[in-house]
C-alpha cells in the first residue's frame, strides 16, 4: 500500500464495531483465523535449555508441547497422542527421555516417532514405524521461543525482522528473566490490545507514566506485522535512566516493552469472549543498576497495569451498552489501532472466504 493511500485511509478510519468484541462464535473464528495463523510466544530459552526439557502450552484451542530433543534440536508438536488424543505431557518438565501418553501409555521419541504401543500386537497392518507426531514450526529469537500451527504463517524473519536493529545498542538476549505477573481482566482480548496501541490515553489514564514519557514527541510507526510506539525518556532518574522507550505490538497478541536495561514481554490470551489474561514477563540487564531498577519497577508497573485494567473493563461495559457505534480514529494518535484492526479485518475476510 502506498503511503499516500494509507494516510488517506487512516484519515477516514473508524474503529471496529462493538459486535466484534462479543460471542463464542466470534472467538472460535479468531482461534482458527488469528491465533492458529500467527507466530505465538510460548516459552523462554532457559525453560528449554537442556535435552529433554519441555513446555506445555495452548495456542487458541490447540494444546502444544515444545521439547529439546536428544540431538539438541528444539521441536514442537500438538500435545495429542495419535491413538485417542491423550496428552503426552501434563505440565512443564526437565530431562525427559521420551514422551509417554498419559492415557494409554503410547511412547514417542523426543523427535516425534512412535516407539511403542502397549498390547497392539493383534491390530492388523499396525506398524509403529508408520506413526509420527505432526511437527509444528518453532523458532528461537532473542531468548524467546515461538510456535506457529500453520504453514500459511509468514516466515518468522518477515514478522519480527528489524526490531533488533532498531533498538540497538539494547541487547535483549543479554537480559535475564526475573518474574511473571498475570492479570485476569473482564474484557475482550482486543480491548486490551486496542488500549496498548495508542498513547492518546496517556494524559488521562496514566499520570505517572506521562511524567516519564514525552507525549509531544510520542510517535507511532507501522510495519507489515508490527507497530512501534516510541518516546524519549524524561525525568527517568535512577528508574529508567536516559534513552528511549520502545513499545512494540507484534500481531496478534505479543507486546515487547523495551527500555534501557529492561524488557517486558506481554502475552494476551483470551479466556472467553469477555475475559482475557495478560501475562507480563520481566527481564533485566545484568549490570550494577539492576537491583535498584528491579525494586522501583515493581510498584510503578503495578500502578500502570491497574490503571489499564480499570479503563479496559469500563470500555468493555461501554461496548456492551447498546449505545456504542464505531467511532472515528484519531489519525495522529491511533494509527496503531488502525493497523491492528486492519490485520484483523483481513484475517476475518480470509476465514469467511475459506468457509464459503
Amino acid at each position: 500500500m502506498r503511503a499516500v493511500d494509507a494516510a488517506k485511509k487512516l484519515e477516514l478510519a473508524s474503529a471496529l464495531p462493538a459486535r466484534y468484541y462479543f460471542g463464542e462464535d466470534m472467538l472460535a473464528m479468531e482461534h482458527r483465523s488469528v491465533f492458529a495463523r500467527s507466530w505465538q510466544l510460548v516459552a523462554r530459552h532457559d525453560q528449554l535449555a537442556e535435552l529433554g526439557d519441555h513446555v506445555v502450552e495452548k495456542i487458541g484451542e490447540v494444546p502444544v508441547i515444545v521439547i529439546r530433543g536428544q540431538d539438541g534440536v528444539l521441536r514442537a508438536f500438538p500435545n495429542v497422542c495419535r491413538h485417542r488424543a491423550g496428552p503426552l505431557a501434563l505440565c512443564n518438565g526437565k530431562g525427559a527421555r521420551a514422551l509417554h501418553c498419559k492415557y494409554h501409555g503410547w511412547t514417542y521419541t523426543l523427535e516425534g516417532q512412535l516407539r511403542s504401543a502397549p498390547e497392539m500386537q493383534a491390530a492388523a497392518d499396525f506398524n509403529v514405524a508408520d506413526i509420527r507426531l505432526p511437527p509444528l514450526r518453532v523458532h528461537e529469537w532473542q531468548g524467546l521461543v515461538f510456535v506457529a500451527l500453520s504453514d500459511d504463517v509468514p516466515a518468522f524473519e518477515e514478522v519480527y525482522g528489524g526490531i533488533v536493529e532498531r533498538i540497538a545498542p539494547i541487547d535483549l538476549s543479554a537480559m535475564r528473566y526475573l518474574r511473571r505477573d498475570s492479570y485476569d481482566i473482564d474484557c475482550n482480548w482486543k480491548v486490551y490490545i486496542d488500549n496498548f496501541l495508542e498513547g492518546y490515553h496517556l494524559p488521562h489514564v496514566h499520570p505517572g507514566l506521562s511524567k516519564v514519557l514525552d507525549y509531544r514527541a510520542y510517535g507511532t510507526e507501522i510495519f507489515p506485522w508490527y507497530s512501534l510506539q516510541s518516546s524519549p525518556l524524561r525525568d527517568g532518574g535512577e528508574f529508567y535512566g536516559e534513552g528511549e522507550a520502545f513499545y512494540y505490538h507484534v500481531y496478534p497478541n505479543v507486546m515487547l516493552n523495551i527500555m534501557p536495561g529492561r524488557l517486558q514481554t506481554n502475552r494476551i490470551l483470551p479466556l472467553g469472549p469477555g475475559r482475557c489474561r495478560v501475562e507480563f514477563d520481566y527481564y533485566y540487564a545484568q549490570d550494577d543498576k539492576a537491583m535498584s531498577r528491579i525494586a522501583a519497577d515493581q510498584a510503578f508497573s503495578d500502578e500502570v497495569q491497574i490503571e489499564d485494567v480499570t479503563i479496559c473493563e469500563a470500555v468493555q461495559k461501554g461496548l456492551a451498552s447498546g449505545f456504542y457505534e464505531a467511532g472515528r480514529l484519531c489519525p495522529k494518535r491511533e494509527s496503531g489501532v488502525w493497523h491492528f484492526q486492519n490485520l484483523l479485518r483481513a484475517a476475518y475476510a480470509d476465514d469467511a472466504g475459506a468457509s464459503a
